[in-house]
């Protein structure tokens, strides 16, 4: 297994270059998946404005807006470990609104958000339109095996005792969920240490 060591820059640099390269007349749905500690959202805000420097309309979208209402989602309560896997995540939803509209040949019409599950209330966003050649960078957890359509996944692996030691003790129950969550991922980048990470063996756009 061929390991690169890069640093935070590069890694950015590396999969800006690989959205980059997808074809510029239809969008590229990218997945930037990984366990909480790993901060998903903060590699896929990451990549917005260099994408943007490259002429690519880019439009960031979080799985965390498109969570089931509280009275789905907490049906077996809030600490159910399988349930967190398989059941929060609203996605019907996110197929509907999101990643089906950027399809080829689809609208480009895209709501960037469905659910405030603070308030457990939609969330009322509006409607945008991302013009062909647009990127979807969608951030979340547990994501990669739920069968939803993207150009490109990016996963942030994290060992089993890096996930224990950087999960905070009132989010430790959700532990399980991840215990046989191994996705198959376009990027895989081991994060045991943000600083440091390493891109393993990968695929470019086909």
């Amino acid at each position: 297994m061929r390991i690169q060591p890069l640093t935070p820059d590069t890694l950015v640099a590396e999969l800006v270059e690989r959205v980059d390269a997808f074809p510029k007349d239809t969008w590229t749905r990218v997945l930037v998946d990984g366990a909480p500690p790993t901060r998903p959202g903060a590699l896929a805000d990451a990549l917005v404005d260099p994408l943007r420097a490259k002429g690519r309309p880019t439009l960031r979208v979080s799985a965390g807006d498109f969570l089931r209402p509280a009275s789905v989602r907490l049906e077996h309560g809030r600490t159910d470990p399988e349930s967190f896997r398989t059941n929060w995540l609203d996605v019907g939803g996110l197929l509907r609104e999101v990643l089906d509209p950027l399809d080829p040949g689809g609208t480009g019409r895209v709501l960037p958000s469905l659910w405030d599950a603070d308030r457990d209330r939609a969330s009322r966003a509006d409607y945008v339109t991302l013009p062909p050649g647009g990127v979807l960078l969608l951030d979340g957890t547990l994501l990669l095996d739920k069968w939803l359509p993207a150009e490109l996944t990016v996963h942030l692996w994290l060992s089993k005792a890096a996930l224990e030691r950087q999960t905070p003790e009132e989010e430790r129950w959700t532990l399980p969920a991840y215990e046989d969550y191994e996705p198959g991922a376009d990027v895989t980048v081991r994060y045991d240490h943000p600083a440091r990470p390493a891109l393993v063996g990968t695929v470019g756009p086909g």
